[in-house]
């Protein structure tokens, strides 16, 4: 074997755990596979004869990529990350597709991918890489241009703020659906108290509507308040097929043959504590539901 096809085997062996950091960094699935794109160019380009640990080194390498994307789309004045709803995986209730569950391992929501986008870039990488897959502090700190010490404050703060805004979900899938079954029978009867009932008192309801004349981001907090959207839930509901969407819950919603929403819940202590939808039509028709059609 050539030594390009050591480098090339190396690579590949890594290349589904790269991937997963890249998707935690950026949201976007399309943008996760430029960013492992680069980091195999920068890997060819690179002698690594003195290399002991690749992964870990690969690990850094994206790492460095995807905060180099980031802080190029603050740069470009695009939309804040907050204001869109990371890209979805979408599987049947039987399970995740196998080519997805390395991206999906350590059960990331897609609550956690939301707020996770609220991070600035650097806490959302100290976060990511340490947090997420135990990437040293020494090792994090060069990338983020600051002391190992000061990575760790930048880590702690993200910290922080995730448990603050995102709950861990029910490990148990089978309790996660009994709850949303219970939410989908008051909300095809329209049934408001029986609503408020399953909804977590602090809920946040989060909609990407894309660029619709109404606005592109819809956030609700609280049951009284999501509850009050028991009409939008009732016609959903009629129509809505489960599925899983980045390993929790989900409903797909579909109308004339055309994706009209994909929505997931968050489930925890026996409520649905978050409710993230994408109602972005453009995107919508760029995801790869194959897995969940209809025969």
């Amino acid at each position: 074997m050539n030594d390009n096809d050591e480098v090339t085997g190396v690579f590949e062996e890594h290349r589904d755990h790269l991937r997963a950091v890249a998707y935690r960094m950026l949201g976007s699935l399309s943008e996760a596979d430029d960013a492992v794109q680069e980091t195999w160019l920068r890997l060819s380009r690179t002698d690594t004869s003195d290399v002991e640990n690749m992964g870990g080194w690969l690990t850094t390498v994206v790492g460095r990529v995807c905060l180099n994307m980031l802080r190029s789309r603050r740069t470009r004045g695009e939309e804040p990350l907050e204001r869109r709803m990371p890209d979805l995986v979408v599987s049947t209730v039987d399970g995740v597709d196998p080519e997805h569950e390395a991206l999906l391992s350590d059960s990331v929501g897609l609550a956690l991918l939301v707020v996770l986008q609220t991070l600035d870039p650097a806490e959302r990488l100290a976060f990511v890489l340490h947090d997420m897959f135990a990437v040293p502090f020494d090792e994090i700190a060069p990338i983020v241009d600051r002391t190992p010490a000061a990575t760790r404050q930048l880590a702690s703060r993200a910290r922080r703020r995730v448990r603050g805004a995102a709950a861990e979900p029910d490990p148990d899938l089978s309790r996660q659906r009994k709850v949303v079954d219970a939410f989908m029978t008051a909300a095809r009867a329209g049934d408001f108290d029986a609503l408020v009932a399953v909804l977590d008192p602090d809920i946040v309801l989060r909609v990407d509507q894309g660029a619709l004349p109404s606005g592109r981001w819809l956030e609700l907090h609280g049951a009284l308040a999501v509850a009050k959207q028991a009409l939008m839930f009732q016609r959903m509901a009629q129509i809505a097929q489960p599925v899983l969407v980045n390993g929790v819950p989900g409903l797909i919603n579909t109308a004339g043959g055309k994706v009209m929403s994909v929505g997931a819940f968050t489930i925890a202590g026996g409520k649905v504590v978050a409710f993230d939808i994408l109602a972005d039509v453009d995107r919508l028709s760029t995801l790869d539901l194959t897995a969940v059609e209809r025969p």
